[in-house]
């Protein structure tokens, strides 16, 4: 069985950020062929959930997927990928997830209640 794949609102927003500054530095075109090699790497990822790596330097719990110069930063559960949050692989990773640490925290705990009582966030 696949597993459900969900993002947080803070992978949705930072998608869209992705797409807003990328239309901005080099035009809708070069945008649209970043959001449609997320969703791919999002359609591969549901199929082949074995493509997720973990990085032994941060948090065991956390499974790492690129896509082309983003990572794609997920919590695994029995029935379902979370997408925590698209980072820029130039970016610092440590301090960058460090600094989300908190605020995510709070949408894995709220994703994860929901997934115990068989809802699905919307």
């Amino acid at each position: 069985m696949k597993p459900g794949l969900l993002l947080t609102q803070h992978a949705l927003g930072d998608i869209q950020n992705l797409f807003e500054h990328s239309k901005d530095q080099w035009g809708k075109a070069t945008a649209e062929k970043y959001l449609d090699a997320i969703e791919l790497g999002l359609s591969r990822l549901q199929q082949q959930p074995n493509l997720l790596r973990h990085d032994p330097d941060l948090h065991s719990c956390l499974k790492f997927y690129r896509v082309n110069k983003h990572l794609l930063v997920c919590d695994v559960q029995s029935t379902s990928i979370i997408v925590l949050t698209v980072i820029n692989s130039s970016m610092d990773i440590p301090a960058r997830l460090a600094e989300l640490q908190p605020m995510l925290n709070a949408e894995v705990e709220l994703l994860h209640g929901k997934l115990r009582r068989g809802k699905p966030s919307k």
